[in-house]
């Protein structure tokens, strides 16, 4: 018996001291495979000429009770771009950038300003050479001296000597806006508040054609008298003088469409009436309605091809001159006795006046206006001119002809021979 108890008490030391030595040899094993950048590494095998790397895994922390376990990479990181960390260098890359594309921003601006330079010089070259040089066009008064004309006929010249600018209104161009940025900037007329007005856009409409609000030439003589043509000749050789222009023919749709397409009295009695007298008369009666409500209310009005038949009827200059709306441009502000510094255009509005600001010092003081509403098209000349017969459009032509060969707009082949 008693060698039976010695016998299994041997067998279980030496189970016990087996599990011991496994757990022993297992941990080791494991330290083998799960530490391949130990400082102190194990020695590789004798028979490996070149040792193997092992690739280097990511692990996680260790977890109670679990050994550490490998995680593999997502796909695409295996080879990671190298990444910035000093917050200075991102810094200096940040402002590298930056600096580039301001520097590309500046060549931007500057070759704008070189092309807005052209074509400004341009166009007063073209007048020039039309007034002075090799142009054949004839036209009335091309070739009169400024002291030659009339007080009246420099009423669309108006002055603000605060900023030393003259600038040559011509109806139906934008020139409500630029009346506004006048008035704001002669501090000519006083808000509710008692302030001068800043923002043109908050002047009462009513007011803006107010000619009471603008001093022009022709009023120079009332104030200033025998001095007035030689304070007007020294204004003009060191004031900036700046007009607006639009095609021709799109202007006169413009001002038709302003004037005799919604009731007007005033247009209607002195203008729409003739017209309807001399041309009209479709109905078959000789009656012509006494006012433009009374005239609109029977469907009665003059249509784009008599009123074109009224700028050609040589009557209508012996009665009255042309109304500024339809006058001729260069009737108007004079280009070739007046050296403009800028022109402006009505197709390119918008440039023209930031460009125009900006000469004058003023782009950070004003804003021009913007306003498209109901702008008339120069694609809608066509339609216009459907039931004008086409010797009448080409009389029209030769009518308005000094002011797109003085502004550089094309002749309307198209439109004259079809």
């Amino acid at each position: 018996m008693g060698t039976s108890r010695c016998f299994r008490l041997a067998f279980l030391l030496g189970s016990v001291l087996m599990v011991l030595l496994i757990i022993l040899y297992w941990d080791d094993v494991g330290a083998l495979n799960l530490y391949p950048h130990d400082p102190h590494p194990h020695p590789t095998s004798p028979s490996s000429s070149t040792p193997t790397k092992t690739p280097p895994r990511t692990t996680e922390p260790d977890r109670p009770g679990e050994g550490r376990r490998a995680t593999p990479k997502p796909p695409g990181e295996e080879h990671p771009l190298p990444q910035v960390t000093d917050s200075s260098e991102l810094e200096e890359r940040w402002r590298g950038e930056e600096g580039k594309r301001e520097e590309e921003r500046v060549r931007q601006a500057e070759e704008k300003r070189e092309e807005e330079g052209r074509r400004q010089e341009e166009r007063r070259r073209r007048i020039s050479d039309m007034c002075y040089g090799n142009g054949t066009l004839e036209f009335p008064g091309k070739f009169r001296t400024f002291d030659q004309i009339p007080n009246r006929e420099l009423n669309h010249l108006i002055v603000d000597d605060r900023h030393e600018i003259i600038y040559c209104y011509v109806p139906k161009v934008a020139c409500t806006n630029w009346k506004r940025v006048m008035v704001v900037l002669s501090e000519g007329l006083l808000a509710p508040d008692g302030q001068p007005y800043r923002d043109p856009q908050a002047l009462p409409p009513d007011l803006i054609h107010n000619s009471s609000l603008h001093l022009t030439f022709s009023k120079f003589w009332r104030r200033y008298g025998r001095l007035s043509r030689h304070l007007m000749r020294v204004k003009l050789q060191s004031y900036t003088k700046f007009l607006f222009v639009r095609d021709p023919f799109v202007r006169l749709i413009s001002a038709f469409r302003n004037k005799f397409q919604q009731p007007n009295e005033d247009f209607y009695r002195q203008f729409g009436s003739v017209m309807l007298r001399r041309y009209g008369n479709k109905n078959g009666t000789s009656r012509v309605p006494e006012s433009a409500a009374e005239a609109f209310k029977a469907g009665i009005q003059p249509s784009f091809s008599e009123f074109v038949r009224y700028l050609l009827d040589p009557q209508t200059e012996q009665e009255q001159p042309f109304n500024e709306h339809w006058r001729q441009v260069y009737r108007l502000c004079h280009p070739c006795q007046i050296q403009y510094d800028f022109i402006g255009t009505l197709e390119n509005l918008e440039d023209d006046s930031d460009q125009l600001l900006r000469i004058l010092g003023l782009e950070d003081q004003i804003k021009f206006p913007s306003s498209n509403r109901n702008r008339t098209a120069a694609s809608w000349e066509r339609d216009w001119f459907a039931e004008v017969p086409a010797e009448l459009r080409r009389k029209l032509y030769s009518l308005y002809e000094p002011d797109f060969e003085l502004f550089g707009y094309p002749k309307p082949e198209s439109l004259l021979h079809h």
